[in-house]
C-alpha cells in the first residue's frame, strides 16, 4: 500500500508553514503505560513519514483513569477515556490524540473526527491465569473459580459457555490488573485484550486466546485511532496516510452496527469481521447480562479494498465519526450499510428487548 504521495503533500504543507503551529505537532494521550506505548508507536510512524516535523507528547488523566472502584458499565458516561483529551483538542492545547478505537463512542462531538485508523492487531481476548493455574484453560479451571473482567460483553459470553465459573468486575490499567491477579487470591484468571498484552510485551502471560466462536470481540478492538479537530485540514492530511484500508472498512461496519443498535459499554454487544475474496463478513451478537439469552447473525457485502490510496469524497465525509478522504467512498458506504443492515436484522428479531432488559438490570445492580 502506498500513501507516499499524500504524505509528501502534507509534509510540504507543513514545511511551508515554517515557524507556525505545524512545526511542532502536539500529541495528546492518557498517562497509562499502555497508552504511552500506543501513542509512541503512532508518533514513530508519523516521524518516518515526516522526518522534518517535531512531535511533542502531552499525557493527561481521564475520568475513566480516576474512577477505579466502579464497573465501567455503571458510570454511565460514554466518553470515559476521551473527554479530557477532547477538551485539550478543543482548546488547541494538542493537535491530535491517540486512542484505542474501542474507547471512542460511535457518535463523536461535532468538532472532532477520527482522522486515521491504524492497522489492526489481533482483536481477540486472552485469558491470563493466576500462577497456580498456569497450564489450565477456562474449561479446566476448578468449579466456582472467579474470573475477572471489566467487560459485560466478555462476562455474558463466557458465563454462557463456562457456567461452572463466576465472573467479577476488575478495574485498573493492565499493570494494576495483573498485580491484583498475581498478588491477591481473589481471581483464578482475568480476561484482557490480546493486543494490549502484545503491545506491553507480555505475550508470555497469555494462557489461552479466545477465538470468536468462544468470545466475539468489542467493536474496534485491537485498532488504534487518531482523533483530530474536524476542520483542521492540515492535520487531517497529515494523519490520513496512516489509515489501513482493510481495518478501516471492518471498523466502519462494526461501528455502524453498534450505533444502529444504540449499544455501548452498558450492554453486551460483540462483533467479528473478516474480509475474504472481495467480501466483508460481519457477525454481530447481543446477550443478556448473564448470557442466558442471546442472538447473533452474520451478513456479508461485496467490498473493494483499495491496494493504494485513492481519491475519496471532498464533501463532509464522516461516517460513524471517521474521516477517510483517501479511501473510496463506495467501499466506506458498503461497510456502513452492512453494519446497519445487520443491526436492523437483529432488532427485527427481538434484540431490542434483550438490550433493554440488560440496560435495566445493569442500572439496578
Amino acid at each position: 500500500m502506498s500513501g507516499n504521495g499524500n504524505a509528501g503533500n502534507a509534509a510540504a504543507t507543513a514545511q511551508e508553514e515554517n515557524g507556525s503551529k505545524m512545526k511542532v505537532i502536539r500529541v495528546g494521550t492518557r498517562k497509562s503505560q499502555l497508552a504511552r506505548i500506543q501513542t509512541d508507536s503512532v508518533v514513530a510512524m508519523l516521524k518516518a513519514l515526516y522526518p522534518g516535523l517535531q512531535f511533542e507528547i502531552i499525557a493527561m488523566s481521564t475520568t475513566g483513569d480516576k474512577i477505579l472502584d466502579t464497573a465501567l458499565s455503571k458510570i454511565g458516561e460514554k466518553s470515559l477515556f476521551t473527554k479530557e483529551l477532547e477538551y485539550a483538542l478543543e482548546k488547541n492545547e494538542v493537535d491530535l490524540v491517540v486512542h484505542s478505537l474501542k474507547d471512542l463512542p460511535t457518535v463523536l462531538p461535532p468538532a472532532f473526527t477520527i482522522g486515521a485508523i491504524c492497522k489492526r492487531e489481533n482483536p481477540c481476548d486472552a485469558v491470563v491465569f493466576h500462577p497456580k493455574f498456569v497450564g489450565k484453560t477456562l474449561e479446566t479451571l476448578p468449579e466456582k473459580s472467579t474470573v475477572g473482567t471489566s467487560s459485560l460483553r466478555r462476562a455474558a459470553q463466557l458465563q454462557r459457555k463456562f457456567p461452572h465459573l463466576e465472573f467479577k468486575s476488575i478495574r485498573g490499567n493492565l499493570n494494576t490488573r495483573l498485580r491484583k491477579l498475581d498478588e491477591q487470591h481473589e481471581f483464578s484468571a482475568i480476561i484482557l485484550a490480546v493486543a494490549g498484552l502484545q503491545r506491553m510485551g507480555w505475550q508470555n502471560r497469555v494462557g489461552q486466546i479466545l477465538h470468536p466462536e468462544e468470545c466475539m470481540y468489542a467493536v474496534g478492538q485491537g485498532a488504534l485511532a487518531v482523533e483530530v479537530r474536524a476542520k483542521d485540514q492540515d492535520i487531517l492530511d497529515l494523519v490520513g496516510v496512516l489509515h489501513d484500508p482493510e481495518t478501516l472498512l471492518r471498523c466502519i461496519a462494526e461501528r455502524a452496527f453498534l450505533r444502529h443498535l444504540e449499544g455501548g459499554c452498558s450492554v453486551p454487544v460483540a462483533v467479528h469481521t473478516v474480509i475474504k475474496d472481495g467480501q466483508l463478513y460481519l457477525t454481530g451478537g447481543v446477550w443478556s447480562l448473564d448470557g442466558s439469552d442471546s442472538m447473533q447473525e452474520t451478513m456479508q457485502a461485496t467490498i473493494h479494498v483499495p491496494t493504494q490510496y485513492d481519491h475519496g469524497p471532498e464533501d463532509d465525509p464522516q461516517l460513524v465519526g471517521i474521516t477517510a478522504r483517501n479511501i473510496p467512498r463506495g467501499a466506506q458506504l458498503a461497510a456502513e450499510n452492512l453494519g446497519i443492515s445487520l443491526a436492523s436484522l437483529l432488532l427485527n428479531k427481538g434484540a431490542k428487548n434483550i438490550l433493554d432488559v440488560a440496560r435495566q438490570l445493569n442500572d439496578v445492580h
